[in-house]
This record gives C-alpha cells, structure tokens and sequence, in this order.
C-alpha cells in the first residue's frame, strides 16, 4: 500500500502586494520605514503598491484587507547593532509585535493587524523587514549605520516579493 501525503492547498495566485512603510519621518532613524518604501515604489515593481503608512492608524486596515500580503517596514528595536536588518514572516512578525513596544506605531500596527485578523481578512502572506535605529531624536536625517542599510533592506523585501509572487 502506497502512503499518501495529506494534499494541501496552494498559496491563491497574487493580485496585490502591499508594502507598508511605517514610521515618523521627522524622528530621524524611525523614518526608515516610509524611506524604504519610498525607494520600492520607485522601482514599480509588478503586483506590488507602496504606502506611505506614517505612524500607522486603522485608516490602513482597507490596505491590509484588499492586500494578499503585505510587507511592513519599520525600525525594529531587536537588541541588534544599528542598521542590522531582520525580516520576520508570519507567526515570527506577530509575535515580535505582540513582544515589548518601543513606539506608538508598533502598538498601532499590532492592533491593525489583529483587526485585519478579526474581519478574517488578515493576509496570510506578512512580514516586517526591521532595520535597527540608532537614533530616534528629532530629525529628518537618517543616521550613517541605517542608511547603510537601506540596500539591505530594499534587498530583503523583494526577495519576499518575488518569493510571493513566483
């Protein structure tokens, strides 16, 4: 007798790719988010829309919920150096969010994504791409190890990007 393996549904073809940049743009290395996304939607990539999400709010959640994933970039204050870039999918991002709060709009993107997941409409297919402040004073410049990291960054969420959408 021949095992089977339990077939499994595949991922629904991607129509929609939201990223999410969030963050205060004049509070120096926290406007990291916005800035990458900026530079992503420079490059119009296919399937994907950049947002601009500032310091988030529940005017994003129609974003979210018309979206099949999103990606949100964001300082992350992970205990890293600065500049050091993380990526977390899935169940990892929710935690992360749920886990100590550094800024309003980490509590506000948590609460968004939870109502995302209350209408049943959260996207299956998230992450955050968090880039390590160094400086989060006012001021619209970014610090010199965040700037680095800015390729890093760009690199990460279109390899989530492509990996999504191939």
């Amino acid at each position: 007798m021949l095992a089977t393996r339990p077939e499994t549904t595949p991922p629904s073809p991607v129509r929609e790719i939201l990223v999410l940049g969030i963050g205060n743009s004049i509070m120096s290395d926290d406007g990291v988010g916005p800035a990458l996304a900026d530079a992503l939607g420079e490059a119009e990539m296919r399937h994907v829309r950049c947002v601009d999400g500032g310091t988030c709010g529940l005017a994003l959640l129609p974003h979210i919920e018309a979206a099949d994933g999103v990606v949100v970039l964001d300082a992350l204050r992970l205990g890293k150096a600065p500049g050091a870039v993380t990526v977390l999918e899935g169940d990892d991002m929710d935690r992360a969010l749920r886990g100590v709060k550094s800024t309003a709009h980490e509590v506000a993107l948590a609460d968004l994504l939870d109502a995302a997941r209350a209408t049943g409409r959260l996207p299956e297919r998230r992450a955050i791409v968090g880039v390590e402040p160094q400086v989060v004073t006012i001021g619209t410049e970014l610090s010199v190890p965040v700037a680095a990291a800015m390729p890093r960054g760009m690199a990460a969420a279109t390899t989530l990007i492509e990996r999504w959408t191939s």
